[in-house]
């Protein structure tokens, strides 16, 4: 028998029924849905916002929530095949399910009331609330520690100043989950887009996730009442371990922008030719083809051993870095060679590669740069933080 291209190990012979279900289920929207129309969206600079009931939909936002919520209750596993599947459409659109899911939804759900949860939790299972994750600020994203926006009491109230950038769904968004500076440490707060004194402003000009929102935030002496703060959570643990569950996401995500390069080129390869053979035909073809399943197949194996861990409840921040780093640069340097490959035409929206390589430039440096990554795995082999 053939093997797949796409799957040389079988790793999908290793997933359980409903995991394959997920996935085909997604795949089947990405190849449908998403696919006739994200080029045009990359180029008009468009977050296809028209997608977000069909999304919802499929049961993926808040994913791996508890059904009592309006969630899906899937495993950690098909969360990732989410990921993957919606991320071989575009970065754009897996960012925008990875915020909603593990950066809102996750944090309402873990460190929020009952009372909050029931409140926030159903909507935005159905798309009908969007959320953003306001921790980045415009002084520097890798040091989350020297967070400037801060918060006090005033009466039963909270005030917030401050600013954040590069916020994926900022303007779309109809709650922001605001980490801030306490007198008792970092809080988070549900701040709603009406209160008085917040805004948000879009970022333009972007070379990458044009197909996705990208905001900076502000807060201006924000008036937010106590039952909106999170309170079962202090402290940096907080957003961390939101990051720890988004990265999670994004170990998969990649995989798909790396298969869809792959996909483009086998495809273009054997129809291409040049000196009177396909370009698949040459030994170096075949040498980068290769190289990229082999690249693949080590990533897919690598976040399914991540998954079952998650599950299991044995997962380790370190064990998220090392896929993160590893998944990111397997799917850049994929894309870039890909682009490569098709020659002049890779420099178009026509074809996909030129399209994920340039996502990927933010999907490798955005919750945690390759370098954090690298020094987070260091830290753990030497037991000595060289941040």
């Amino acid at each position: 028998m053939a093997l797949d291209p796409r799957d040389l190990y079988d790793v999908r012979s290793l997933l359980s029924e409903e995991e394959r279900a997920v996935q085909d289920a997604v795949a089947r929207f990405t190849d449908e849905r998403v696919l006739p129309i994200i080029g045009d969206c990359f180029d008009q600079g468009r977050f296809p916002a028209e997608l977000i009931p069909e999304i919802a939909a499929l049961g993926v936002l808040g994913a791996t929530l508890p059904e009592e919520y309006g969630c899906a209750g899937l495993n950690s596993v098909s969360y990732g095949l989410i990921c993957q599947e919606l991320e071989r459409g575009d970065s754009g659109l897996r960012s925008f399910a990875s915020v909603q899911s593990s950066l809102c939804m996750y944090p309402i759900y873990a460190y929020g009331s009952e009372e909050q949860k029931r409140r926030w939790l159903p909507d935005m299972a159905a798309g009908r609330v969007i959320g953003c994750f306001g921790l980045t600020e415009p002084h520097g994203g890798s040091d989350p520690a020297n967070m400037k926006t801060h918060a006090r009491r005033d009466g039963g109230d909270w005030v917030l100043n401050g600013s954040k950038m590069w916020i994926t769904n900022g303007n779309i968004a109809d709650i922001v989950i605001a980490w801030a500076q306490t007198e008792e440490g970092i809080q988070g707060f549900v701040v709603e887009k009406d209160f008085a004194g917040f805004s948000a402003q879009e970022i333009k000009h972007k070379m990458s996730l044009r197909a996705s929102v990208t905001s900076a935030l502000y807060f201006d002496g924000v008036r937010v009442p106590e039952a909106n703060r999170l309170p079962s959570v202090k402290g940096l643990k907080g957003p961390l371990g939101c990051l720890t569950q988004a990265r999670y996401g994004i170990t998969w995500g990649p995989i798909g922008s790396a298969i869809a390069c792959l996909d483009e080129a086998l495809g273009y390869s054997k129809e291409r030719m040049l000196f009177g053979r396909p370009v698949a035909a040459t030994q170096s073809a075949q040498i980068k083809l290769a190289d990229w399943a082999r690249r693949i197949t080590a990533a897919q194996l690598l976040s399914l051993q991540l998954g079952r861990l998650k599950d299991a409840g044995r997962m380790q921040p370190t064990q998220v870095s090392l896929a993160k780093w590893n998944n990111c640069r397997m799917a850049i340097d994929i894309a870039r060679e890909a682009r490569d490959l098709l020659g002049g035409a890779g420099i178009t929206t026509e074809h996909s590669p030129i399209r994920h390589a340039l996502n990927l430039e933010s999907v490798i440096t955005y919750e945690g740069t390759e370098t954090v990554h690298q020094l987070v795995v260091g830290r753990e082999l030497t037991g000595i933080n060289a941040f």
